[in-house]
């Protein structure tokens, strides 16, 4: 049995409970009328409840049916021609015995109230009351002879006298008392208690006015007793008033048959008043009766009609469940015929098909959590990484790729690779180092490329491979970190290292060298011929000039590996190159003229730092012009890939730089001047790199000279089109 069917079952149980109660209770009413006016009013009560409860039921189930009927279910024709069937087979017979028991009901009461049974009983009844009175009388008088013996009896010799009248008079109890009420003397029995009963004022303010007491009365529990009170007459004035009392037993038979008499008399004239209100109650219970049986055997019929139906309801159900997707459906196998086999059949194909989805579901589940796996591990990882898919879509991409790269990680992902390029034009040289190895299924590749972005310069190591499973779809997975800092790091303890070994073994005996030659110059110099001297002099002034030489370039090449203590505040660009280009305004073989974009925003950098890199760049461009030409200066505002930077530019009139050396020309050392140490380029690139610039040396296309451009990031806000790019493609 199903849950959900085991409390209408128990329901019907208890009602069914309940009409046994009630005829029960109309048992006990027949029994004891007494008891029928406290048990009708609740039997009533009772079963009015019952009877509402279950035409509700009945009437929820109709509603039901009639409900199911309309809609189609299956089952609901068979539910109702069974609920039909049962309830004309079950409610015929009760029908006929119902007929039959009224009128028996009916016969059987009036043929209770005889005439002569009431005759008989009241025959009965004063007989035994006659019987009584002549007993009563013979112990009245029985006890006035006792009083008569102790009339002439002092109150002092009363207790030896009374114990032999009681024994003689058989008595129960004897007692002898003032006609207040205060014992005297007294003799009892073994029946009675040692402490004798007194009567009570009624029967002394009677004894008082001269009469005697005579009557059947109970005494302290332990039955009924005919209790005599007589006078005792006075003799001589000499005693006060007293009175005697007897107790005589009754005995315990006649004591029954009077009870059941006078019992039987009474409730029979109890049934005879109540009459009329006990046939129409017993018809009334009758028929209370009957609606239960009718109403429960409906009940039943419904009940026993949808269990009956219930395999071919839960077969539809399952069946239509099994159409909706739903392989966890198992129908409840109530018996074991062919229905029932039918029914585990189905629950047995419903597992198999719950078993298939279950291992599908497992596998996706597994393969979910691989994807898990392997996205905490991408989301814990320094390096960016992306995977790439066929056409070209980023499938997958880490949080660590959007930082370096100053995008969102999900703006880049579901997107392709020209539309990242055409969102963020500063990426068109990594989009394209990517696109290219795609394109010629580079199976494994690495490569370090230079990008210009909100954040400055940046150098990213990319590499990439094709991904085994995906060889036909050309998927791949970049990899992919930010080394700027890292290049920057190795190159500053590379050149401190150097500049440290250099002071060490190069700086240290200069000092001594150049001491020596000047003592040597002034030591000989006046001691020897003017043709020696002249020599010697001039050797040890090249010896201390070389020496001096020497030393600046150590100093340069010190201060070049120097870590960096960038003091940055905001700047007037235009006011700094001003003041520089000052500095070379009173030559008169050299023209310095400015070209300077008005009202630029203030750029965040070391005035001091940057002052050098326009002085040796200024100071570069001097030493390579001919005389008598110009060296212009310009400053502009540009937004180039989305990037807002300024842009600084110093054009020369000079030879140009050769092709050989176009690579090289910021590196240590390297120069194409006679004179110079190669730092100051060197310099000047590590001040702008430390401002997150960028610096490089280009030929002027058209006309000669070579121009010096120098690029600085206004900022590393993310570009306002990024801020749309979820919208795009």
């Amino acid at each position: 049995m199903t849950a959900k069917g085991r409390p209408i079952l128990l329901l019907g149980i208890l009602l069914f409970s309940f009409m046994l109660l009630s005829l029960q209770m109309m048992s006990m009413a027949l029994e004891d009328s007494g008891r029928f006016g406290n048990l009708y009013s609740w039997l009533l009560v009772f079963n009015t409840l019952g009877l509402i409860t279950l035409v509700t039921l009945i009437v929820l189930n109709f509603r039901r049916l009639a409900r199911e009927l309309r809609n189609r279910v299956p089952g609901a024709v068979m539910t109702l021609r069974m609920v039909t069937m049962f309830s004309i087979l079950s409610v015929t017979p009760v029908l006929v015995l119902y007929y039959f028991s009224l009128d028996f009901l009916m016969r059987g009461i009036d043929n209770w109230f005889d005439l002569r049974v009431e005759q008989a009983l009241d025959n009965s009844l004063e007989l035994s009351r006659l019987a009584l009175d002549g007993r009563m009388r013979e112990l009245l008088k029985q006890t006035r002879q006792i009083a008569e013996e102790l009339r002439g009896t002092s109150d002092a010799a009363s207790p030896f006298e009374i114990d032999e009248m009681r024994a003689r008079s058989a008595a129960e109890e004897l007692t002898l008392l003032t006609r207040q009420g205060t014992i005297i003397a007294s003799s009892t029995g073994e029946g009675l208690s040692l402490v004798p009963d007194r009567p009570d004022e009624t029967i002394l303010l009677q004894l008082q006015q001269g009469n005697s007491y005579v009557g059947l009365d109970p005494v302290k529990d332990t039955g009924l007793y005919i209790r005599v009170v007589v006078n005792v007459p006075e003799f001589g004035g000499k005693n006060s008033a007293r009175i005697v009392q007897a107790l005589f037993p009754v005995t315990e038979r006649m004591n029954e048959l009077a009870a059941s008499v006078q019992d039987a008399f009474v409730e029979y004239k109890e049934l005879s008043y109540l009459r009329e209100q006990l046939k129409l109650s017993f018809i009334m219970i009758l028929t209370m009766v009957l609606l239960f049986s009718v109403f429960s055997v409906v009940w039943a019929a419904f009940y026993t009609a949808k269990k009956l139906a219930s395999p071919v309801r839960d077969l539809a159900e399952g069946t239509r469940a099994v159409a909706d997707g739903d392989y966890t459906k198992q129908l409840p196998v109530t018996s074991r015929d062919e229905l029932g086999f039918l029914v585990a059949s189905f629950n047995a194909m419903t597992q198999k098909l719950a078993d298939a989805r279950d291992a599908v579901n497992r596998s996706q589940q597994e393969a979910e959590a691989q994807r898990a796996h392997l996205e905490t591990v991408l989301a814990r990882l320094s390096s960016g990484v992306m995977v790439i898919g066929r056409d070209t879509v980023i499938q997958t991409v880490n949080d660590s790729a959007g930082q370096i790269l100053n995008i969102p990680a999900a703006a880049l992902q579901d997107r392709t690779l020209e539309q990242v390029r055409a969102s963020n034009g500063y990426l068109e040289s990594f989009i394209d180092l990517i696109a290219e190895n795609i394109t010629e299924r580079q199976k494994d590749w690495r490569e370090q490329i230079t990008i210009f972005g909100a954040a400055g310069r940046q150098v990213l190591m990319c590499s990439g491979a094709m991904l085994p499973e995906m060889e036909t779809d050309q998927g791949y997975v970049i990899v992919f970190d930010d080394i700027t800092v890292l290049l920057q790091g190795q190159k500053e303890a590379a050149w401190s290292e150097v500049a440290r070994r250099l002071a060490h073994e190069i700086k240290n005996p200069l000092t001594p060298i150049q001491l020596a030659a000047e003592r040597l110059r002034h030591k000989y110099l006046h001691s020897m011929e003017a043709k020696d001297a002249e020599t010697l002099d001039r050797l040890t002034n090249t010896i201390v000039q070389q020496v001096e030489t020497m030393k600046d370039m150590v100093n340069s090449f010190s201060n070049y590996a120097r870590p960096p203590t960038l003091e940055s505040a905001p700047t007037d660009i235009n006011k700094l190159i001003r003041e520089v280009a000052d500095l070379y305004s009173g030559d008169d073989v050299i023209n310095i003229e400015t070209s300077l974009t008005a009202e630029l925003p203030p750029v965040d950098i070391d005035a001091r730092r940057m002052r050098q890199v326009f002085n040796n760049l200024i100071k570069n461009a001097i030493d390579a012009s001919p005389d008598n030409s110009v060296i212009l200066i310009s400053s502009t505002r540009i937004s180039e890939r989305n990037v807002e930077s300024i842009e600084i530019r110093i054009r020369d009139s000079g030879s140009g730089i050769a092709d050989n050396m176009q690579d090289q020309m910021f590196d240590p050392y390297v120069t194409n001047k006679t004179k110079g140490t190669g730092l100051g380029l060197a310099i000047t690139k590590r001040i702008v790199e430390e401002h997150g610039g960028m610096v490089w040396l280009e030929n002027n296309d058209p006309g000669p000279g070579a121009c010096a451009c120098i690029r600085l990031p206004l900022g590393q806000s993310v570009p306002e089109p990024l801020a749309d790019m979820s919208k795009t493609g």
